[in-house]
C-alpha cells in the first residue's frame, strides 16, 4: 500500500496540530492558575482602594504578605504543631484504614459488623463530636489527633475495600484453579489491585487530615506554648489583627496544597510504569 505525497502532508500537518495542542496544554496547566490567581490578588487589592476598606476590615494583599513576613516566627511554630497533628492523623488513618479493610475483605461478619460504624463516624459532624472527645480525653494532643484521625479515616477505609473487592474476577478464579491460600490472593492479586484506589483515598484524606486538625484546634480553643494556626487565627480575631487572620488561613491554605501535590506526585510515581490512569497523564 503506498502512501501519496499529498497523504503524507495531511498526516505531518495533524502530527504538528496534535503536538502544539499538548504543548499548549503543558502551559496552560500552570499559566492559567498563576493568571487567574494575579488577577483575583490585583482585584482584591484595587476593591480595597476604591472602597477605602480599613485594614481591620479587610487588609490589601500587600500588607498580608507585609505580615506574614513580620510574624513569621510565630506564624511557623503554630504552623508545625497543626502540621505534626495532621500527619499523625494521617499515618493512623493509614494503619487503620488499610488493615480494616483488608478484615472487611476476609470476612463478611466483620465487614457487617463494623462498616455501619465506620460511616456514622463519616457522616456525623466533628465539630458535635470534638467536644465529647474533649471531656472524656484528659491530653489535648491526643484529643486533637482523634478529632483529625475521624475525619481522614474514612476515606482510606472505604477506598481500599472497594479496591480489594475490584480485583479481577477471571484472576480470582486463576488463583483458585492454581491453589493459592488467601494470603497469596490478597498478596499477589487483591493488594495490587487496590493501590490506585487507596492511593485516590489518600489525596482526600490528607487534606481531610488539615481541616480535622484545624476544626479540632477551634473547639479545644487552647493557646500558649504549642497552640496552632487555629488558635492563632482566633487569637488575631480577638484583637482586630485581621492582616494576620489572613497570614494564617494562607499558610493552612498553602499547606493543603503542598499535601495534595506530594501525595499526588507519590501516587504518580507508584503508579506510573503500570496503571492506566498514570499513563495516560504521560502521553
Amino acid at each position: 500500500m503506498s502512501v501519496t505525497p499529498e497523504t503524507g502532508l495531511v498526516v505531518d500537518r495533524e502530527e504538528q496540530a496534535r503536538a502544539r495542542r499538548l504543548r499548549n496544554e503543558r502551559i496552560g496547566r500552570w499559566v492559567l492558575p498563576i493568571l487567574v490567581v494575579v488577577l483575583t490578588v490585583y482585584a482584591w487589592d484595587r476593591i480595597c482602594v476604591i472602597n477605602e476598606i480599613p485594614h481591620y476590615i479587610l487588609p490589601r494583599p500587600g500588607l498580608v504578605l507585609e505580615t506574614l513576613i513580620k510574624d513569621f516566627p510565630i506564624l511557623l511554630s503554630a504552623l508545625l504543631v497543626t502540621l505534626q497533628t495532621t500527619l499523625l492523623a494521617l499515618a493512623v488513618a493509614v494503619l487503620g484504614g488499610v488493615g480494616l479493610a483488608v478484615l472487611f475483605t476476609q470476612s463478611k461478619f466483620i465487614e457487617m459488623s463494623f462498616y455501619p460504624y465506620a460511616v456514622i463516624l463519616q457522616v456525623t459532624p466533628i465539630v458535635s463530636i470534638a467536644p465529647l472527645i474533649f471531656i472524656y480525653v484528659d491530653s489535648k494532643i491526643a484529643g486533637l489527633l482523634i478529632c483529625a484521625w475521624i475525619v481522614a479515616f474514612f476515606p482510606i477505609l472505604s477506598n481500599t475495600t472497594l479496591g480489594l473487592n475490584s480485583a479481577d474476577h477471571n484472576l480470582r478464579d486463576l488463583f483458585k484453579i492454581y491453589g493459592a491460600t488467601r494470603w497469596q490472593r490478597l498478596r499477589f492479586l487483591q493488594l495490587p489491585s487496590a493501590l490506585p484506589y487507596f492511593l485516590g483515598g489518600l489525596r482526600i484524606a490528607g487534606g481531610l487530615a488539615l481541616i480535622g486538625s484545624v476544626v479540632a484546634e477551634y473547639v479545644a480553643g487552647t493557646g500558649g506554648i504549642g497552640s496552632g494556626l487555629a488558635f492563632t487565627i482566633l487569637e488575631a480575631g480577638y484583637r482586630l489583627n485581621i492582616p494576620r487572620m489572613f497570614a494564617a488561613l494562607l499558610l493552612i491554605a498553602g499547606t493543603g496544597v503542598v499535601i495534595f501535590m506530594a501525595l499526588s506526585f507519590l501516587s504518580h510515581m507508584m503508579l506510573r510504569k503500570w496503571h492506566e490512569s498514570a499513563l495516560k497523564r504521560e502521553g
